[in-house]
């Protein structure tokens, strides 16, 4: 398992190793370089002192100088940490003369300073060692020598200059190095303590800053945990000016899209869906559709052949069996014709090919002509259709969609109407719709078969509905008419009869 790391520890770390390396590349640097610089910044200041204390004197007549020379000098010697013996020739036995003494007169460096001018000014007179030699040399040429011994007496490194001034005063100038030793391992001490101090002081402000920090990129953590789980209501709320609001924005407007797209995709899906299961709707109907026809037709077509046998093998001679075979064989023919139109007009309703055209008509004046077509066959069964009203009543819906529901409905009613029986053809009024009620006298509806009748084919008493010719497609024509046009339907068994009803809008 991967070990895992906050930011806000990555960070603090990243700090810490910083604030290292640079202590560490700076007492490197200070251990490796600072006694060089040092020493060489040292010899640049011995020179500029020895510089300056020539062109005081070169302004100074011998003869003149006072204390304030002696205190000028002074205070350029206390500036640049120099100890310094300045002296003249002199015909004594030394050789020189003592002017001015920034040592202890009575100490070692002193001595030997006054030793080595001594040995100078001796050589010019007497002559001396190849390296007094060497340096006199040096003066005479550059009017200085730089020499960087070990002082025998003191133990230490020094930087020396002995110079010959244009007034010919001999002047032996020294800085001791130990001061510089001290100050570089003051000064690593001091940096290993800074270091420490860092760290510690970045370790406490970079907990500070990065909390500030790693909490919108912990919000943000957990809207992103929310959105994995297709909750899209959380938002990032801590907006900072900078690239962190910056990609906060762009979650928030990434959570919406992702909402919006899944929403269109759920969408889509859910349209899919539907027309999968529609087109497998289709597929049964289409299935029952021929297996219904296939069982429907078998009998009309066997009569057909039958008869049409018959006639083609002269199995009866007379005029009058003939002149009824070939009835019978019309007949037949005439319910298929019949029987076929209504399947492709229930075919068209159910698969939305037959679109519902509403407009206003006057549902009173097509029921009349619908109570006059059928009058003859009601005389023939002395049956008596009674419409019970004859005013004007406007509805909406498809005229020639609802006459045909109409239509059924009579046709049904004078099947099934007892002998002598009566039809009533009346209206109920609703708030915005009118119930329009086609009532037969006769046998009530079987209860278990009261939902089943507006199956297509289905019949309640086959061998009558063999007798008038019926197919048992004429209310499921009715059904799908009015679910087409989003109105109620129905049936009900009543007091003497059954009554049938269909709901139309008298309003908009």
């Amino acid at each position: 398992m991967r070990m895992r790391h906050s930011i806000r520890f990555k960070l603090t770390a990243i700090l810490i190793v910083t604030i290292l390396s640079i202590v560490a590349v700076a007492a490197f640097v200070n251990f490796t370089f600072a006694e060089s610089f040092y020493y060489q910044s040292e010899q640049d200041n011995i020179v500029e002192t020895y510089q300056k204390v020539n062109e005081l004197f070169n302004n100074v007549d011998s003869n003149t100088a006072d204390s304030d020379t002696e205190n000028e000098l002074w205070q350029i010697t206390q500036k640049s940490n120099i100890r310094m013996v300045i002296a003249q020739p002199s015909d004594s036995f030394y050789g020189v003369e003592i002017l001015y003494n920034t040592t202890y007169e009575s100490g070692k460096i002193f001595t030997t300073m006054t030793k080595y001018l001594q040995e100078i000014q001796n050589y010019t007179v007497f002559g001396g060692d190849d390296n007094t030699k060497e340096i006199v040399e040096k003066l005479e040429t550059t009017g200085y020598v730089i020499n960087d011994s070990r002082n025998h007496f003191v133990g230490q490194k020094d930087i020396t200059l002995f110079g010959l001034m244009d007034n010919g005063y001999l002047v032996a100038m020294q800085i001791p190095l130990e001061s510089m030793q001290n100050t570089v391992r003051v000064f690593s001490k001091f940096l290993t303590i800074i270091g420490a101090l860092a760290i510690m002081f970045g370790i406490l402000i970079m907990n500070i800053v990065s909390r500030s920090f790693t909490r919108p990129i912990k919000e943000m953590a957990g809207v992103a945990e929310k959105m994995r789980e297709l909750d899209f209501d959380a938002r990032v709320t801590k907006i900072t000016p900078d690239e962190l609001g910056d990609l906060g924005i762009c979650i928030n407007d990434l959570s919406s899209k992702l909402e919006q797209t899944i929403s269109e995709l759920k969408t889509a899906n859910n349209e899919l869906r539907k027309d999968i299961d529609k087109k497998v709707e289709i597929d049964d109907m289409r299935k029952e559709f021929i297996s219904h026809v296939s069982h429907e037709l078998k009998t009309p077509i066997a009569l057909i052949q039958g008869y049409a046998e018959g006639l083609k093998e002269n199995i009866s001679d007379d005029e009058e069996s003939r002149e009824f075979y070939c009835e019978v064989i019309s007949d037949e023919a005439h319910k298929m014709n019949k029987m076929v139109k209504k399947l492709l007009t229930l075919n068209e309703i159910e698969f939305g090919q037959d679109k519902v055209h509403i407009e206003r008509f006057d549902v009173t004046d097509l029921l009349n002509n619908l109570v006059s077509s059928v009058k003859i066959l009601a005389e023939k069964k002395n049956v008596n259709v009674i419409f019970h009203r004859q005013e004007p009543l406007y509805v909406w819906a498809d005229e020639f969609m609802i006459e045909e529901v109409l239509s059924n409905y009579i046709s049904n009613a004078l099947n099934h109407v007892t002998d002598n029986g009566q039809i009533h053809i009346y209206f109920k009024q609703k708030e915005k719709d009118v119930r329009i009620c086609i009532y037969n006298t006769g046998e009530h509806i079987p209860e278990e078969d009261i939902n089943k009748i507006w199956i297509k084919f289905f019949k309640v008493d086959k061998a009558r509905t063999r007798e008038y010719g019926g197919s048992g497609i004429g209310l499921s024509i009715v059904a799908a008419t009015m679910e087409a046009h989003g109105k109620q339907y129905g049936v009900n068994n009543v007091e003497g009869g059954v009554e049938f009803y269909i709901d139309l809008d008298t309003t908009l």
